[in-house]
């Protein structure tokens, strides 16, 4: 009985750990008290895990603010990460080009269960801009790359999407799937408000040189720049920018 309960505490506070590193894909610097509420836990045990993972290097705390970073241990192991094992980083440059091309936020989003991640953004320089935080997540049912990334998924895949007790009962189901046929149809999905007020986004997917789907490569930015006529035009930029970085993913 020892041994089992020993096993399940360590497993539980390995979890805890990982729960607090993830506070920090949407935040450069969180206080105790932060964390503490991001994570559902009572101070003392936060602060116990937060000496332990600064101990180790993987956060570091600011003498003067009491607030938590970061540590180095999490940059040596993100070093060894390959370009190959890494598209954000492999397609970073070619999001930069198309960033610069066109003038807007550039962002590659993945599925992850029921819901998309932003791994890598290229931002606009424009004065106002769609920011994009790198690690967010969104879910599957609104948004151009979310479309994408369940339009050109398996079915079993779609199902799943559409059976999310979690769906809102005010997106109709027949008309996102029929959606989902529009976008295989285009080659492209696009948005107006969708998911945030004021913000369009035009997206395709993005393949590997297997013809997986990998990604979804998305131009977001404010709407009144990227209206529909203009997300039209844009498209086929963006796919033949797609099929430049497929060509660059095994």
């Amino acid at each position: 009985m020892t041994d089992n309960s020993e096993n399940k505490n360590t497993v539980r506070a390995v979890d805890r750990a990982l729960d607090i590193l993830l506070c920090f894909t949407d935040a450069k610097e969180l206080t105790l008290t932060a964390i503490s509420q991001k994570v559902g836990l009572n101070k003392s045990t936060v602060y116990r895990l937060l000496a332990s993972l600064e101990g180790r290097g993987f956060l570091t705390r600011h003498p003067e603010t009491e607030k938590y970073r970061l540590g180095f241990r999490v940059w040596e192991l993100s070093a060894n990460l390959t370009q190959e094992d890494d598209p954000a980083t492999l397609l970073l440059p070619e999001m930069i080009r198309l960033r610069d091309l066109l003038g807007e936020t550039i962002s590659l989003y993945i599925r992850n269960g029921n819901e998309r991640v932003r791994i890598q953004a290229a931002e606009s320089t424009q004065t106002i801009r769609r920011v994009a935080p790198i690690g967010a997540r969104l879910p599957l049912y609104v948004g151009a790359s979310s479309k994408v990334l369940v339009a050109y998924a398996d079915a079993q895949v779609r199902e799943k999407v559409l059976d999310d007790p979690e769906w809102p009962p005010y997106i109709d189901r027949q008309t996102y799937i029929d959606q989902l046929e529009e976008i295989r149809s285009n080659g492209y999905a696009t948005s107006i408000g969708e998911r945030e007020e004021g913000a369009a986004a035009v997206s395709v997917p993005l393949f590997n040189r297997r013809g997986e789907l990998v990604a979804a490569l998305s131009v977001s930015g404010p709407y009144n720049r990227l209206t529909q006529d203009k997300m039209k035009e844009i498209a086929p930029e963006v796919m033949e920018a797609a099929k430049r970085m497929g060509k660059m993913i095994k």
